[in-house]
């Protein structure tokens, strides 16, 4: 018998996890040193380049609303919005936070990782040297069926820094997930 939705979802690890695990096995090899969780002035970093001033979040496409693989929940909508929204909040504040107390901010989404830990250290490495402004940071705000249209959806996306960089999307609901490389 499976476990309860309640059960599975209290399973779900919020430090530790395989790409955060990926992520600092690539780092260590490339010769970066780093902490792990590391208290900034906007929160825990899941990781960071001290010396450098580099915190480094690595956002679950679900919980964070990833523009390629966020899927819509079809039940408890309210619940699963009002989180979404509150995780898409608390990132953009702490983004604010840490880039005001000078400190640079690569946000990496999960795929982005499983799919190349050595591209996604190599991004670190270059917010660490590079002065360059960071690019948008697009997030899924607001997901809605499109009443009659079933499996189409209408998507909000809005830029992590600036909620006022907006965008809407009308694309066909997926549950479709990539390929991790072990797969």
């Amino acid at each position: 018998m499976g476990r309860s939705r309640s059960e599975q979802m209290s399973r779900i690890r919020g430090k530790d996890t395989s790409p955060e695990k990926a992520l600092r096995r690539a780092l260590w090899a490339a010769g970066l040193r780093y902490r792990v969780n590391y208290r900034t002035p906007g929160g825990r970093a899941d990781i960071a380049l001290v010396g450098a001033r580099v915190a480094v979040f690595v956002d679950g496409c679900f919980w964070h609303g990833c523009p390629l693989h966020y899927v819509r929940p079809r039940t408890r909508t309210e619940f699963w919005s009002a989180k979404l929204d509150d995780n898409v909040r608390r990132d953009r504040r702490q983004t604010r936070e840490l880039e005001l107390a000078g400190w640079r901010v690569q946000r990496l989404w999960e795929h982005e990782v499983f799919e190349s830990a050595e591209a996604a250290g190599e991004a670190i490495r270059r917010a660490s040297s590079e002065k360059s402004p960071p690019a948008l940071a697009w997030r899924v705000v607001k997901a809605d069926a499109i009443e009659g249209q079933d499996p189409l959806e209408r998507w909000t996306l809005q830029d992590l820094r600036d909620a006022a960089q907006e965008q809407v999307i009308d694309r066909i609901r997926t549950t479709a997930k990539w390929k991790r490389p072990s797969d």
